[in-house]
């Protein structure tokens, strides 16, 4: 029996870029979910205050996906939760609200998965979903990178997308090929200082940045 797959992305989105675009579209052909639900932040604990306000962050995500061959779904518990945002709370909520049943699949970054052993609640990140993890320039995939509870945790869960499609957390999928090296604040500084954005950013977010004069400093 298929198992219904929801694929997770979040961030602060400020501004959303061809990186975040990238990754979705490489996980959403690798794993075939039925919905890519992205999580706009609130209160990211670890960084300071968005540059943006949510409104602006969830209409250029709105700008960005449109026309996604993926049911998209953009989910602002994140935004409406008071207080700062932990990705374990998230997981949880949608376990409540999706079943336990639902095959979660969170996407992160090599960046983030060397300090995810400072995330709070970190293990139990696995009894919520998988973890679909991106290699990212300068950030090296591999044991001696890693902390040492999180290095056993990863090589004991590696498994294939379809292992991840089919049961509803858990496991591990490195997508090691998949090199992309683009930040939210290389963009803002690019666009604050005119420099060239439009090569990193999709064109319908672009175009709501310069109508809106977001990132502008003069």
């Amino acid at each position: 029996m298929s198992v219904r797959s929801v694929l997770l992305l979040g961030g602060s989105f400020d501004p959303v870029h061809s990186g975040h675009v990238g990754l979705a579209r490489y996980f959403c052909t690798l794993l075939h979910p039925d919905e890519l639900r992205l999580i706009p932040s609130g209160r990211p604990w670890q960084k300071p205050d968005m540059v943006t306000p949510a409104v602006h962050r969830v209409a250029m995500l709105h700008a960005a996906f449109d026309g996604w061959p993926t049911p998209i779904c953009i989910d602002e518990q994140e935004i409406q939760r008071e207080g700062p945002s932990y990705m374990i709370d998230t997981l949880r909520s949608l376990r409540s609200e999706l079943g336990r049943d639902v095959s979660l699949a969170l996407i992160m970054g090599a960046d983030q998965l060397i300090n995810l052993h400072t995330w709070r609640d970190w293990a139990a990140l696995f009894d919520e979903a998988h973890l679909c993890i991106a290699a990212r320039p300068g950030f090296a995939i591999d044991n001696a990178s890693l902390d040492k509870a999180v290095a056993a945790q990863i090589t004991r869960r590696l498994a294939s997308a379809n292992q991840l499609r089919q049961t509803p957390s858990g496991l591990v999928c490195i997508a090691t090929q998949l090199a992309l090296d683009v930040s939210s604040t290389q963009i803002r500084e690019a666009i604050a200082g005119s420099g060239g954005a439009a090569d990193l950013l999709p064109g319908p977010v672009l175009d709501y940045i310069q109508q809106h004069h977001l990132y502008q400093t003069h």
